[in-house]
Formats: C-alpha cells, sequence, structure tokens
C-alpha cells in the first residue's frame, strides 16, 4: 500500500500532530515524512533526539494538542504501542488505538472513531505501519449503531 495519499486529502493539506519516546523517534520520523510527502501539515511535538524520555509526557503533548479541536487525528509511536496508547486514552477526548495491521486501524476509524493511532516500532516493520497510518487515515467513522458506544466514552 504505501501510496502516500491517504484519504486524498493532501490537497486539503489539514494537520496531523505525532509524537513519540526515544523507543519509536526513528519510526515516528519517517511516518511523519511520508504524511507530509502526502501533503499533510506535520506538527511533530517530539523527541527530537534518542535520548531516554518518559512516553507518558509525548502522549500528554499530543492529547493537549487535540483538545477542543474535532476531525483532529495524531499518530503515536513508542516501542510497542502499548504504554503510550494507555497514557492517551486518559484523556477524555483521546480515542488512541494500538493497531498492528491495517484492518485494526480501518476498524478503529470506522467503528471506534479513533482519533490517535499507536504503533509499535519494535513490533511493526515500517511498511505495515505505514501501511495502518493509510489505512487509519482512509477510514471514515461509521456512525449508526457504533455513535452511541462511542459517546459513552467521552
Amino acid at each position: 500500500m504505501n501510496d502516500p495519499s491517504p484519504t486524498g486529502r493532501a490537497e486539503e493539506g489539514p494537520t496531523i500532530w505525532v509524537a513519540s519516546d526515544h523507543a519509536g523517534l526513528a519510526m515516528k520520523r519517517d511516518i511523519a515524512a511520508w504524511l507530509a510527502q502526502a501533503g499533510w501539515r506535520v506538527i511533530d511535538l517530539g523527541p527530537d533526539e534518542p535520548a531516554s524520555v518518559d512516553y507518558p509526557d509525548y502522549a500528554n503533548r499530543l492529547a493537549e494538542a487535540l483538545k477542543d479541536k474535532e476531525e483532529a487525528f495524531g499518530v503515536l509511536v513508542c516501542g510497542t504501542g502499548i504504554g503510550i496508547s494507555m497514557a492517551a486514552n486518559r484523556h477524555r477526548h483521546v480515542r488512541a488505538a494500538l493497531c498492528h495491521n491495517a484492518t485494526d486501524a480501518r476498524l478503529a476509524r470506522q467503528h471506534n472513531d479513533a482519533n490517535v493511532i499507536a504503533l509499535g516500532a519494535r513490533t511493526l516493520g515500517p511498511e505495515i505501519a505505514l501501511d495502518c497510518v493509510s489505512a487509519f487515515l482512509d477510514a471514515e467513522f461509521e456512525g449508526g449503531r457504533h455513535a452511541a458506544r462511542v459517546a459513552k466514552m467521552s
């Protein structure tokens, strides 16, 4: 997949926020470059250096950036994606989905109205990660029977 044209939104130039911990730094950079090539305005919330950092700090930065924004999306990366997604989901307006494949990513958007995708740099290869981001951004929330469930989370 890896065609840098998620949702055909390149013409619109929407904004997407990205953050990671030290373990996810390289993957975050790759994803950010791919998104920028696709026409997204990428805001990198850090880190910028490979020194050890705490993933909750960066999950919190992304959550703060998404606060009070509708149709805003984020990408989080840590070693497994588990810790950073748990930290992000402590914020009521964040619905971060840890995804391992494109199907997870697509369904996270369609059924759960996820606004953040979390990925594991130590558990996914770069091509799978880009497929996940592409599927995530290509999908739209279906609403309907899923809307009431999602409303209970926010």
